[in-house]
């Protein structure tokens, strides 16, 4: 016989979500030293910073994208996401998949293959073509820029440092040396 927790047991678990209702598990969190930035101190809606470091992303032999002029989007628990001008892309290697998603936050976005030569990688890069912004967040900066999944790609560099994916593949965040966590994404952090 399985016995179930009862109900006053199991509403002392969840919390309220923008969502819906999540499981409460409170993850160890990081300390943070000089020069480091935890992702437990980034808000929650996300916000919207620009960047001043030179962040390039390369595939198949080609630098599909570099700029200086980069926004990232930052949220409580996640890796920051990165996005590129347009201008500083070589669309030519984006081919459109007709994929959405929608984004509580931000909207809907579109999904691009890049394709060079023989390579192809799928969903790698999307877009917010417009974004919502009806929570004054400043998510129209980044309409239209694309964003860029960092293990889809050979190489995503900030200032020329390696980036790793954030954990899981879900999410398109770029995680840096200095960043703490624990990041969400791997299996067990769904209610974060």
């Amino acid at each position: 016989m399985v016995t179930l927790p009862d109900k006053a047991a199991l509403l002392a678990r969840v919390k309220p979500h923008r969502s819906g209702w999540a499981l409460s598990r409170k993850p160890q969190i990081e300390p943070v030293g000089p020069g480091e930035e935890s992702v437990w101190d980034f808000p929650r809606p996300p916000a919207v910073e620009p960047v001043g470091k030179r962040l390039c992303v390369t595939f198949a032999g080609r630098t599909i994208a570099d700029t200086s002029r980069g926004f990232r989007v930052v949220e409580t628990a996640g890796a920051p996401v990165y996005h590129f001008p347009p201008e500083d892309v070589a669309m030519d290697a984006l081919v459109p998949t007709g994929r959405i998603t929608v984004c509580e936050w931000k909207g809907a976005a579109t999904y691009f293959d890049i394709v060079v030569g023989e390579r192809r990688s799928e969903e790698a890069a999307y877009t917010y073509p417009d974004p919502f912004d009806d929570l004054s967040q400043n998510y129209a900066a980044i309409g239209g820029m694309i964003v860029f999944y960092a293990g889809r790609v050979d190489e995503a560099t900030i200032d020329g440092e390696r980036v790793a994916p954030q954990p899981g593949g879900y999410y398109s965040g770029w995680v840096t040396a200095n960043l703490k966590g624990p990041i969400k994404g791997a299996p067990g952090s769904e209610g974060w």
